[in-house]
């Protein structure tokens, strides 16, 4: 198993609670979702547990700033954390 799938991915402690999510696209929008996968585990390669973590921020980071909208980023978070 990659170091990417061992890390946590939230707190054990949250709680979560199923809430409506009007913003977040949910059908799948890939071209290629197995290429994606496959460049994000590349990507992994080889990095320590706190420099995945470290790329995983960045990586946030810019698909954020590539959605842009924050109402679609705060249901997706609300999805991530009810998952």
């Amino acid at each position: 198993m990659s170091k990417f799938h061992s890390l946590s991915t939230r707190p054990a402690s949250r709680t979560s609670v199923a809430a409506p999510v009007p913003h977040a696209q949910l059908t799948p929008q890939f071209t290629d979702a197995d290429g994606f996968y496959e460049l994000l585990l590349d990507a992994h390669q080889g990095l320590s547990a706190e420099a995945s973590v470290a790329f995983n921020a960045r990586l946030i980071l810019l698909l954020a700033n590539q959605i842009g909208d924050t109402a679609v980023l705060a249901d997706c978070i609300a999805l991530a954390c009810a998952t």
